[in-house]
């Protein structure tokens, strides 16, 4: 089994209000708190992870 290669958008300060994802897992994305490392993963599948950056980029869910 691949271990997961976490990193975080270079976009993140230093604040700790990050998220990672693993973008070496074939067919999913697994995404954590950068908080918590060792915390629980959330794993969805690849077509969605990449749905949703779309949808972040085009503004679809308004400013945070």
């Amino acid at each position: 089994m691949t271990a997961p290669e976490w990193y975080k958008s270079s976009y993140s300060n230093n604040g700790g209000a990050c998220v990672e994802v693993a973008a070496n897992m074939p067919g999913t994305v697994p995404v954590r708190d950068s908080k918590d490392p060792a915390g629980p993963a959330l794993v969805v599948p690849a077509a969605s992870w990449s749905a949703f950056v779309a949808g972040v980029q085009a503004g679809d869910f308004g400013t945070v």
